[in-house]
């Protein structure tokens, strides 16, 4: 049996509008398309998770208990859209500890991989910062910057594998380079 491919998708400012530490889950909201582009991953047989540093916990900022309530939030939206993830990946470590799952660093992938059973090398990572197109150059995975959230301002700070103006974008593109591998 073939292991399904996999596509990683940031949170902020790709998957949900980009706000300063997301502390309210009444405050999140899906970028218009990114359900869209879920659905044609899906529809192509992609698993989907979501990865997501959250140094709000470790900042004081919100609890663990808020970002779960985030989270829910966030599964009831995809449902109105007929999407459910796979996963849900967190890192709660601030920018100076020192964890092996903050991106861009792959802890969270190598996690997600052993639970889900794919390959990195196989996956696509769609995010907004640099830190995303970077976890998948680590875990040899082809990365997409998306120009909404923080992607406008990172574009020329890193080398994606290629840039798309959003989730759905970036979805059709990787229908586009799924068609071609296979000869159609």
């Amino acid at each position: 049996m073939i292991p399904r491919r996999f596509v990683l998708i940031d949170r902020d400012g790709t998957l949900n509008v980009e706000r300063d530490y997301l502390s309210d889950p009444a405050g999140l909201e899906l970028i218009p398309g990114a359900g869209e582009g879920l659905r044609l991953l899906r529809d192509m047989g992609f698993g989907l998770a979501v990865m997501t540093n959250q140094s709000g916990i470790a900042r004081g900022y919100f609890s663990r208990e808020t970002l779960d309530a985030i989270h829910k939030r966030l599964k009831e939206l995809l449902a109105a859209e007929s999407i459910v993830l796979d996963g849900i990946y967190v890192c709660p470590h601030g920018p100076d500890e020192d964890c092996a799952c903050r991106k861009p660093l792959p802890g969270m992938v190598l996690q997600a991989a052993r639970d889900l059973g794919f390959d990195p090398e196989k996956a696509f990572v769609i995010g907004d910062k640099t830190a995303d197109v970077e976890l998948g150059r680590a875990v040899g995975a082809t990365s997409i910057l998306v120009r909404t959230g923080y992607g406008r301002e990172h574009e020329s700070r890193c080398q994606p594998d290629h840039v798309a103006d959003n989730l759905l974008e970036a979805a059709k593109w990787i229908a586009l380079q799924v068609k071609a591998a296979n000869g159609n």
